[in-house]
């Protein structure tokens, strides 16, 4: 159970991840009339040099929002770290459902789609960074909901599993990145396994977590 001011932080950064959502949605929108009039779909089209700086420059900012939305919401670290996770998740997630207003796409959850561009172009179906979101709000939750009782932590081997899934979705994101430079380049098979496997690997660290903090009780 959350205490009523953990709820009431949530409600605000649920409310604040929706307004961003779709604030990035409808720069998006702009940005696929003027180079995608047709429908947005692989191969890409060529963006001039200044506007993948702006779009470089403007993931960063989003970043930095959602870390400042979590570092004055948080008491601890372990706040933080829950609060931006919440905050990206619901982020991403009305993302997707603006454009899906807007433009009424993507046309099904297994439509590709760019997802960031730091350091490198990741790219995935769609379902792959909803999953993502779905398993980062519950892991936020679950943090949120031990860790303000017993002076509960994170041990070591739970961060390892919760870093190392977040690195091996990485790698699954960017697997074709280069291949992105190539002309006419049209993915056709997402790296499923990889991504399994770190969705499996965070999933276990959740289960650490809450068989840990049942025993504490």
């Amino acid at each position: 159970n959350l205490d009523s001011d953990i709820k009431k932080k949530l409600l605000i950064i649920f409310l604040f991840g929706i307004a961003m959502g779709f604030l990035e949605a409808i720069i998006v929108v702009y940005l696929r009339k003027l180079y995608y009039p047709h429908g947005f779909g692989f191969p890409l089209e060529v963006i001039p040099p200044f506007i993948l700086l702006a779009e470089i420059v403007r993931e960063i900012c989003t970043m930095i929002m959602l870390i400042t939305l979590a570092w004055l919401a948080g008491r601890n670290k372990l706040e933080i770290f829950s609060y931006f996770l919440f905050s990206f998740a619901i982020w991403d997630i009305f993302y997707y459902i603006a454009l899906k207003l807007f433009l009424n796409w993507p046309e099904s959850f297994f439509t590709w789609d760019i997802l960031f561009l730091i350091p490198v172009t990741w790219i995935s179906p769609v379902i792959a960074p909803i999953i993502c979101s779905a398993a980062m709000i519950l892991l936020s939750f679950i943090i949120l909901s031990v860790t303000e009782k017993n002076n509960f932590e994170i041990t070591k081997i739970e961060w390892s599993l919760i870093w190392t899934s977040a690195l091996t979705i990485f790698i699954s994101f960017i697997w074709d990145f280069q291949k992105l430079l190539l002309p006419n380049f049209v993915p056709q098979r997402f790296q499923w396994e990889i991504f399994s496997f770190g969705i499996l690997m965070v999933a276990a660290a959740m289960i650490l977590i809450v068989r840990r903090s049942l025993k504490l009780r």
